[in-house]
């Protein structure tokens, strides 16, 4: 069996590379400590799903075994889209589930997300379960095996995000699946809706042979913009490998970051209800927090991660929550998970209102802003949070900042980020400024001395 690593164990999720991190008697093993870590929580009954890599279907046939041994019945959903997972867990009345994936890494990476009770758990949470396995301590049940049962979730899924009635108006759109799992489900959903569906690989193949399943890069939607152009089509939907991020390109094949996307929909949702409150993640915007208070809602700033964001919404009362990755969570008229697939449906419902209005000028009214996509710079995994207590007190002394995840350094003319990524050796940095030449002396005030403490600290 591979040795059990704590630096997989990360703050959202386990991730790790096939055939180096795990192998089919780790993934056992890891089920064992799942479901005693389940057992204690009170669940017996759990949903396990998996994405489309080649190494998924096995690891999901070594879950089961290590979680019905500890007595655990399991709902096997074979291969599907994590928001798929999500919903089993929900339209079921299930407590708890394990979903195998590792969302948008590369195809020989990958990984699971764990729910418990109310949603997927986080950091001390699944330090908890590497305790567990580590130790080797699980509750076997030898007398009571647990039951596994398969089962077939897309037509419930596709039936209750079709089941409200079709679009108002047709609507043309493209959809790139990245090959991922989640390509041919959206297709699908939004067909059934009433709008012109244009497939681009959607079709399943865990070597991601046409390009890199992360839809909020620009490389890999290369083609989703071209043939959104060719098309003349409303918009583009990329997905990303799991389905649980969307990326959307406007009718000119423009990408719509994950603020802005949040803007569009929380005008919609502020309409019906007015003062809701909703969640943005320190990456997004200002403007976006400003944007919410004008249209009568209540902003929060959270922190980035999709596990701690659904932890925010259901302390808030959140209806609507967004990362700038593409995550978007909706509690409104639904669950309040993270679903691309239902992003993509409120999307196209908002769009099929007025077609003749593009979806290119739905924030006209913002002011122009120069901002930077998500820049990622190089940092071992031993040093990135002692570099991040550096920034922090470095800043605090001479600026303004927001500390809630990260460093978040306001100036009156703009902003710059740096967090430390939970799921990669990276610092994340992003800025906004009124202007280019502002946005250079941000980026600068801020990446000198960076650079410096990460020589220093390496």
């Amino acid at each position: 069996m591979k040795p059990i690593k704590k630096e997989i164990f990360r703050a959202y999720d386990i991730r790790g590379i096939v055939d180096v991190d795990f192998d089919p008697e780790w993934v056992e093993t890891f089920g064992k400590a799942c479901g005693t870590y389940f057992r204690k929580q009170g669940i017996r009954r759990v949903a396990v799903g998996h994405d489309c890599r080649h190494s998924s279907p096995i690891y999901q046939q070594s879950i089961i075994k290590g979680l019905t041994q500890t007595g655990v019945d399991v709902i096997f959903l074979n291969m599907v889209a994590t928001p798929l997972f999500y919903f089993a867990v929900k339209f079921l009345n299930l407590q708890g589930g394990v979903m195998i994936t590792a969302s948008h890494n590369p195809k020989d990476f990958n990984g699971f997300k764990i729910w418990a009770h109310e949603s997927t758990i986080h950091t001390d949470e699944i330090l908890k379960i590497y305790e567990i396995m580590k130790s080797g301590d699980f509750l076997i049940s030898e007398k009571l095996q647990g039951l596994a049962t398969e089962m077939d979730i897309v037509p419930a899924y596709i039936n209750h995000l079709t089941s409200g009635g079709k679009l108002p108006n047709p609507i043309k759109v493209v959809v790139d699946g990245g090959n991922g799992a989640a390509g041919e489900v959206c297709a699908e959903v939004l067909r059934k809706l009433g709008a012109e569906v244009i497939e681009l690989y959607c079709e399943p193949d865990g070597d991601f042979p046409n390009h890199h399943p992360d839809p909020t890069v620009l490389e890999n939607i290369a083609d989703l913009k071209q043939k959104v152009i060719e098309e003349n089509a409303h918009l583009g939907i990329g997905l990303d490998g799991d389905g649980d991020r969307i990326g959307v390109l406007d009718e000119t094949g423009n990408i719509i970051y994950g603020d802005k996307l949040l803007a569009i929909f929380a005008r919609d949702i502020l309409k019906k209800h007015p003062g809701a409150t909703i969640i943005g993640e320190v990456k997004c915007s200002y403007l976006l927090y400003e944007d919410i208070k004008k249209h009568g809602g209540k902003p929060i700033m959270w922190k980035t991660g999709h596990s701690l964001i659904k932890a925010k919404m259901k302390e808030e009362g959140a209806l609507l929550a967004g990362e700038m990755s593409g995550h978007m969570f909706f509690a409104d008229k639904y669950f309040g998970f993270d679903d691309a697939i239902y992003a993509a449906k409120r999307l196209v419902e908002i769009i099929a209102q007025n077609p003749q209005k593009p979806l290119s000028t739905y924030l006209n009214d913002w002011p122009q802003t120069v901002t930077t996509p998500e820049i990622r710079m190089q940092c071992p995994d031993k040093i990135k949070f002692e570099v991040i207590k550096k920034a922090q007190k470095y800043f605090r002394e001479r600026y303004t900042i927001i500390d809630v995840d990260g460093v978040r350094i306001v100036f009156p003319d703009g902003w710059g980020l740096l967090r430390a990524s939970n799921t990669q050796p990276v610092l994340v940095l992003r800025f906004e400024a009124a202007n280019q030449e502002r946005l250079e002396e941000i980026r600068k005030i801020i990446e000198t001395p960076l650079k410096q403490w990460i020589k220093e600290l390496s």
